[in-house]
């Protein structure tokens, strides 16, 4: 075996190096700048200036004018593995994920079967994932009506909070929580200092909507009603309040709960909120009657209710933006919108898309970093270690061409089923290659070996 002295070389400034990755634009927490980044152990060691001088022996990659980030960071996504792998699975949401520049994801504790509800569960889910992971995975746990005593034990077995639905969650394996099981639940997951995260549609206001059914849009948008969620969120803020607990709004679709959360979170209630590309990147206006690869739940909304989210991502209002990755096979994305399953597959798209629409709005690289890599890292308290190019970090990068543009074609996505809401579509935007540990791990649409870990909520 190679000693550390034959792998790298000695450098006063840095210590060991094995690997310098080069550019003219480094996204660092500091701002863009030319930059080469020294790795070693998988960490990065040192940002230097560009014309940093390499070790003698240190392998050097120089991405020019192509931009280095760090890997984005996914805290939402639906594997299905095991259960119903047919959906997706490990091996082909990881490598989805390794081709669009994201490194880490989480795993949302439906649609598996089991679901993630136990320590046995998650056990389960663990064995199935780890030789098939191409990127980090981790794992939420589910919040049931009747699990709270399997609550404590999943956040000392290590994951990263509890999922729960107020709505119907659409698998019957996975009930939803009224209004005093969401307070039990809450309780305890405030005491052993866990998160809660939450789908907020408001039942009632679902079940008072009108249910045509059918192939038009407009029908199925007024089925799941804008006061559903702004109902549901202003109910959650009031139980966070009370118990002073931590909770996160899953993939937000509504404006009109935009004023509720900015004054909860002038208030100190311990609240954040995410959304999500399709929510930014489509519009209901553009939704064509019977195409259900656009159904999802809340839904895609009218364009000048995206208009307001856009504003609400950059004043702070929303925090992050992550995927919800909800893959089905095709047979189940019928031309009936009540029928169809519900989420929109867009893992491996989800930098494109965002930073397509971002540029258009005058936003820059660095706010797509900072709202899908830094601030989803800080969520599930991994920020130590992922989100930044920074000394200390896993040396996790993608490298993206982005003025590169590309259009969209199903058959050529990595995730299980080629079904997605982006087909035709032209992107700005192209993932070169992506990096886990300062190992390159996806270029120009090859892959390694699987090289991902298993993690857990740090202690």
């Amino acid at each position: 075996m190679a000693t550390a002295a034959e792998r790298g070389v000695r450098v006063s400034e840095v210590g060991w190096v094995e690997l310098v990755l080069r550019s003219t634009r480094v996204i660092t927490p500091e701002g863009t700048r030319a930059a080469s980044v020294a790795v070693a152990g998988g960490r990065i060691t040192a940002v230097l200036p560009h014309d940093a001088e390499v070790p003698a022996g240190a392998c050097l990659e120089d991405f020019g004018d192509d931009v280095l980030l760090p890997g984005l960071v996914d805290t939402h996504v639906h594997v299905n593995d095991p259960g119903r792998t047919e959906w997706e699975g490990f091996w082909t949401a990881t490598r989805a994920a390794a081709a669009g520049g994201i490194t880490t994801i989480v795993d949302m504790p439906l649609n598996s079967l089991p679901p993630t509800t136990t320590v046995d569960h998650l056990r389960t889910k663990r064995d199935v994932a780890r030789s098939k992971a191409h990127v980090d995975v981790g794992f939420w746990g589910g919040a049931l009506p009747d699990n709270v005593k399997d609550l404590r034990p999943l956040h000392d077995a290590g994951v990263f909070g509890f999922k729960a639905f107020l709505s119907p969650s659409g698998v019957e394996e996975f009930p939803e929580l009224d209004q005093d099981r969401l307070a039990r639940s809450l309780a305890e997951i405030s005491g052993f200092g866990g998160l809660l995260i939450v789908h907020a549609e408001d039942p009632h206001h679902l079940d008072a909507a009108p249910h045509k059914g059918g192939r038009r849009y407009a029908d199925f948008l007024a089925s799941r009603p804008r006061d559903a969620e702004n109902t549901a969120v202003g109910n959650l803020v009031a139980q966070a309040r009370r118990l002073d607990a931590r909770v996160h709004v899953l993939h937000l679709s509504s404006s009109g709960a935009l004023p509720l959360i900015a004054a909860a979170k002038a208030e100190g209630v311990r609240l954040t909120v995410e959304t999500c590309p399709h929510y930014l990147t489509l519009t209901a206006e553009e939704v064509p009657d019977g195409a259900s690869e656009f159904k999802c739940c809340p839904p895609i909304r009218e364009a000048a209710n995206q208009d307001l989210l856009w504003q609400a991502l950059a004043d702070g209002t929303i925090d992050c933006v992550v995927t919800d990755h909800s893959p089905s096979t095709a047979d189940l994305k019928t031309d009936d919108f009540a029928t169809a399953w519900g989420g929109v597959s867009g893992l491996q798209l989800s930098l494109p898309a965002v930073w397509t629409e971002a540029r258009r709005r005058g936003h820059d690289l660095e706010d797509v970093v900072r709202w899908m890599s830094a601030r989803p890292a800080r969520l599930v308290g991994l920020d130590h270690r992922k989100g930044a190019v920074l000394a200390g970090h896993d040396a996790d990068f993608a490298v993206l061409a982005p003025d590169e543009t590309f259009t969209v074609d199903p058959a050529a996505l990595e995730h299980r089923n080629p079904v997605t809401a982006y087909a035709g579509k032209t992107l700005s935007g192209v993932v070169k290659s992506t990096w886990l540990r300062g190992r390159r791990v996806m270029s120009e649409g090859r892959f390694t070996d699987p090289a991902g870990v298993l993690l857990s909520r740090q202690p």
